[in-house]
């Protein structure tokens, strides 16, 4: 009887032992050691870049937005030039999200973003079209801001004679006209407003006093007793928007509205590269911002009510403010004495007052209209508040 045998039995590889060298688990473990791939850099993070550019204080936040994603342009993959735009549209859209304030800077993000998309790509080398993006984003945020605060303060030289100035919070490019028209010789005196919460008019004081140019600072709340010693009102901007309205330090709509009622010219100097496409409404339209000063709680029985909390807070301030009366004010009073609740109250963390969670309901900034606003003094020319529409316009225009 013949024996059969499968074609498996009956081929080489399956007469060859099959040899499997035993390992140990040691020997294992290092063998995988070997082979694990090494970990790659950490994804880029665009808030991160942003808020290391802002350490330079000297560089505003929508300049600071475009050098944030200049890096993330440098760092992208990206192999055409739609995945770049959507690379970088991710990145704003991270910062706007990622920042407590992204008014000014989303300014610069919509700058940089229509540049890529409209930039013309000379070479078929799509990385080296890239590279070249890289050089001018870094030449922009190097170059622009200096050479723009130069040309306004230039144009704003025109306004300013031998005049009293107001100007409220702190602005580098009020700052530095305020510089030009001194070394020009303008017998010029500042009037700053505080700019509670933040106090920024504290140091727009000290540079002015630091440059021998004479200041004084003032309440938020003295804004209409000074005005009628005012000859015009500079102030600067986080934004400008296609209205021609202003976004700025919360204050600036006040201070606008007064200057108007009294009749003294309101000038808005601003850089260029801060003018953004929203067209607000009211106070409480404004892009990317979220709603503060809320109503008081309310019961539906009794109207209006005031928080236990809050009611308890306040009557310890008041406390607080009374011992404080009867410590420093003395039995005669004298007007070299110092206020009364001043040193006491900001000694023990409060601001003015307010606590930080009451602060924190009020807004950083204030819409200013259009019609409250004399010119905006700019880089690429002065103009009405309408003629800033159509600068925009032209720049965005497809």
């Amino acid at each position: 009887m013949e024996s059969t045998a499968s074609p498996a039995a009956s081929s080489p590889l399956s007469a060859t032992p099959l040899i499997v060298p035993l390992m140990s688990p040691s020997a294992l473990s290092e063998g995988s050691d070997q082979l694990a791939p090494l970990p790659g850099p950490p994804p880029f993070d665009v808030v991160q870049a942003y808020r290391n550019h802002l350490t330079d204080e000297d560089l505003p936040m929508p300049i600071a937005a475009v050098a944030s994603l200049t890096e993330l342009v440098e760092r992208s993959s990206a192999q055409t030039m739609s995945q770049l735009v959507h690379e970088l549209q991710s990145g704003a859209e991270k910062l706007k999200k990622g920042t407590a304030n992204p008014i000014s800077l989303s300014a610069g993000c919509d700058l940089f973003v229509r540049y890529v998309t409209t930039t013309r790509q000379e070479h078929d080398d799509f990385a080296l079209h890239k590279q070249e993006i890289v050089e001018q984003g870094r030449a922009y945020a190097k170059q622009l801001p200096p050479e723009s605060r130069d040309k306004i303060s230039k144009f704003a030289l025109g306004f300013i004679q031998d005049d009293a100035i107001l100007t409220h919070s702190y602005s580098r490019v009020v700052m530095q006209a305020l510089l030009a028209a001194h070394r020009a010789r303008k017998r010029i005196s500042v009037y700053v407003t505080e700019a509670r919460p933040r106090s920024l008019g504290v140091k727009t004081v000290n540079l002015l006093e630091r440059n021998q140019i004479p200041c004084t600072l003032i309440l938020d709340t003295a804004v209409a007793y000074i005005m009628d010693k005012v000859d015009l009102v500079l102030v600067g901007s986080e934004a400008v928007v296609e209205s021609g309205g202003l976004i700025n330090a919360v204050g600036t709509a006040g201070l606008a509205i007064i200057a108007k009622d009294s009749g003294r010219p309101f000038y808005a100097l601003v850089e260029s590269y801060k003018f953004l496409r929203h067209f607000p409404l009211n106070q409480y339209d404004l892009p990317y911002m979220p709603t503060y000063l809320p109503l008081p709680a309310q019961h539906p029985s009794r109207g209006l009510q005031t928080p236990n909390h809050l009611l308890s807070r306040a009557s310890s301030i008041t406390s607080m403010a009374s011992s404080a009366h009867a410590a420093t004010i003395p039995s005669t009073p004298s007007r070299e004495q110092p206020k009364a609740g001043f040193g006491p109250l900001f000694s023990a963390g409060l601001s003015g007052g307010m606590t930080k969670e009451q602060v924190d309901q009020n807004p950083e900034v204030d819409y200013t209209r259009p019609e409250l606003i004399s010119l905006v003094v700019s880089d690429v020319g002065i103009l009405t508040p309408q003629g800033v529409s159509g600068y925009l316009v032209g720049v965005f225009a497809d």
